[in-house]
């Protein structure tokens, strides 16, 4: 299975794995799935902790290494997932969230998610 890991996801699977259910845990470090993180992620990270928020007190640096390291593959930002975020219906406001749904609906890519508003979008996204 070739996934996608939202923000929190990434930083949960990183920082605090046992926020993660026992299934997603397996399904993470099964070595026959590829599990990616967006670059969007990074630069969320990156801008919300210039901006202080508590929940998002993590060096950008820091978490895409660790996550490199973890051997999750690296997914940069194609013109094809930015440009589709424009058609996507107005069901998320955040940026970030609606460029990483656009990245795994052009990949494809199953995204995994804590974040329920998400899977209005495709039936590639995974609530976990």
């Amino acid at each position: 299975m070739r996934l996608l890991l939202d923000t929190h996801l990434l930083l949960w699977a990183i920082a605090d794995p046992g926020r993660l259910s026992a299934e997603v845990r397996a399904i993470v470090r099964d070595p026959g799935n590829e599990v990616f993180f967006s670059a969007a992620s990074i630069w969320e990270i990156a801008i919300k902790k210039s901006l202080a928020r508590l929940d998002f007190d993590f060096d950008p640096e820091q978490v895409a290494t660790a996550a490199l390291e973890t051997g999750f593959a690296q997914l940069p930002v194609h013109w094809q997932a930015a440009s589709m975020v424009a058609t996507l219906p107005p069901h998320h406001r955040d940026p970030f969230d609606r460029l990483i749904v656009a990245q795994a609906i052009t990949g494809p890519l199953r995204l995994f998610t804590a974040d329920q508003m998400l899977s209005r979008y495709s039936e590639l996204v995974q609530l976990v």
